[in-house]
């Protein structure tokens, strides 16, 4: 394996292939700071021009390999600043990541989501080079049941961030699942809550849904906080740019975990950073959060998604090298590259195509570097955006918000139902809810039930087949379990709070 490596850092080295390494790097890190565009679209753009202008196919992975990954560190930039997500995997970055921008804290939290996605990454590298093609042979023990009881799990663990209102979360959670119901049913044809409208026989768009509910709803925030604001309208001072040492000791044990966790998710086909961001903040959240910080600005929570996210991508290169199954949506799109390159995937593809496998590992180590090395320095110039006042800031989200979604869908459609969803987001925020509940009852609600079909095909309507095989019942226990916990462990802690309330009540009539 050191001496696959080693010969991967020959190819990766060269002068063009260390150049593709910075130009992906930095364009997948403008791909994921702009809402709407992401890494799939960004890659999707820039593989025929990879092909045409005739690029060997170890250079064309590196460079289009360096959007996958810039785009996961740039994703966080406007969900940190704006609360917009740059991609489904930052959804969970809005969660803690925004408040600390709000609390003048926007250059710290730059800077540890910078070295919790380097670590992430790093680590789900290190994991790719050493357990590749163990873990692949793990992940195709997956089948439709077993991914039935992952999305169970992960929607067992939103429990997690019910906090004091579990009631407006499930909501959350349930219109989520309802709006991934919308359009045409693959399974019978039948079309879902469409009325008879073209435009939904697809059902909603991913990137609507989430530029509607967090993009327009801020703006209309950001406008009625500007309406009653007496002052000039620009956003609270950022305070210092730069993480401390102490802030990232403070959050280590968190970016180790949740790095598993992603890297764990990333290696099974179809999961992606979403999944695996949800997973690692609620299970942090769970571990963590004992004095109820999570959601209002706590470092902890913002390292979690962070690292899981970008160990999720460093991990779904796993089933796409050893299998040919892509691990996400974007290595889906790589899985192409490499055909048009007649290039076929699979548990042969390590000793028939060293230098385009091993380049394209030790290019996701020089570029995780390059990330890192651009990202800390450019913290403060990122946090900066925060002090542009709100009559430049509003019509520049809304600007981008309308062009990221037009140029996907070139429809004003679908303009209509961004700005709708958006009123409706607006609505939501104001009477207390959380709109990530309902981004995870989305993306995993529809998950849930591809998978639920397809076990149900395969046993002919039989629904033990959910949980005949020991993986998939060991999820089942797994959701229980995390659902349950709760509960006991409250029981177990009234006694003392009682004994504390009797304490409190004869210390005051004494007084």
């Amino acid at each position: 394996m050191w001496d696959f490596l080693i010969h991967g850092f020959g190819v990766a080295i060269t002068p063009l292939n260390i150049g593709l390494v910075l130009i992906g790097s930095l364009l997948g890190t403008l791909f994921g700071a702009l809402p709407g565009i992401g890494p799939i679209n960004g890659i999707a753009i820039l593989m025929p021009l990879a092909y045409t202008l005739g690029l060997p196919p170890e250079s064309a992975l590196i460079l289009l390999a360096g959007i996958y990954t810039g785009s996961e560190y740039g994703g966080r930039m406007s969900s940190i600043l704006l609360n917009v997500p740059g991609d489904a995997g930052a959804v969970m970055t809005t969660i803690d990541g925004y408040p600390l921008a709000r609390k003048g804290l926007a250059g710290p939290a730059l800077g540890l989501s910078a070295v919790s996605s380097f670590v992430g990454a790093t680590l789900a590298i290190v994991g790719l080079t050493l357990f590749a093609p163990l873990l692949a042979i793990v992940s195709v023990k997956f089948g439709p049941a077993e991914y039935f009881g992952l999305m169970l799990f992960a929607f067992a663990s939103m429990s997690a961030m019910m906090g004091n209102d579990p009631v407006k979360t499930l909501i959350g959670a349930v219109l989520g699942i309802l709006v991934a119901t919308i359009g045409i049913d693959s399974g019978t044809g039948v079309m879902r809550f469409t009325f008879d409208m073209p435009e939904l026989y697809d059902g909603i768009d991913f990137v609507v849904l989430i530029i509607g509910l967090f993009a327009i709803s801020e703006i209309l925030l950001m406008l009625e906080e500007a309406f009653h604001s007496k002052g000039d309208g620009a956003i609270a001072p950022i305070g210092r740019v730069m993480v401390s040492w102490k802030e990232v000791m403070f959050c280590k044990w968190t970016m180790l975990r949740s790095s598993l966790i992603g890297f764990v998710i990333g290696v099974l086909p179809g999961t992606g950073a979403s999944v695996a961001s949800a997973v690692a903040y609620t299970t942090e959240k769970r571990v963590s959060d004992r004095d109820g910080t999570f959601g209002h600005g706590d470092m902890r929570g913002l390292a979690a998604p962070e690292a899981a996210n970008n160990a999720s991508a460093a991990g779904s290169f796993v089933p796409m090298l050893t299998l040919g199954i892509p691990g996400s949506g974007t290595t889906a799109i790589l899985l192409g590259a490499l055909m048009l390159y007649n290039i076929t995937p699979g548990p042969t593809l390590f000793s028939d195509q060293p230098v385009i496998v091993g380049g394209l590992i030790a290019s996701l180590y020089i570029g995780n570097v390059v990330l890192l090395a651009l990202n800390l320095p450019l913290a403060g110039v990122f946090a900066r955006v925060l002090t542009v006042p709100k009559w430049v800031l509003v019509p520049g989200v809304a600007i981008l918000s309308f062009v990221g979604v037009y140029q996907l869908h070139s429809d004003l459609m679908a303009i209509y139902l961004m700005l709708i969803i958006g009123v409706f987001g607006y609505l939501l925020r104001k009477f207390g809810f959380s709109l990530a509940p309902i981004i995870l009852g989305f993306v995993l609600g529809r998950l849930m039930e591809e998978n639920l079909r397809r076990a149900l095909a395969i046993s002919g309507g039989d629904v033990s087949i959910l949980w005949e095989s020991a993986l998939s019942l060991g999820l089942w226990i797994a959701a229980v379990a995390v659902m349950v916990a709760p509960w006991v462990l409250g029981r177990r802690k009234s006694p003392s709070v009682a004994h504390a309330a009797e304490g409190k009540a004869e210390e005051l009539a004494a007084d």
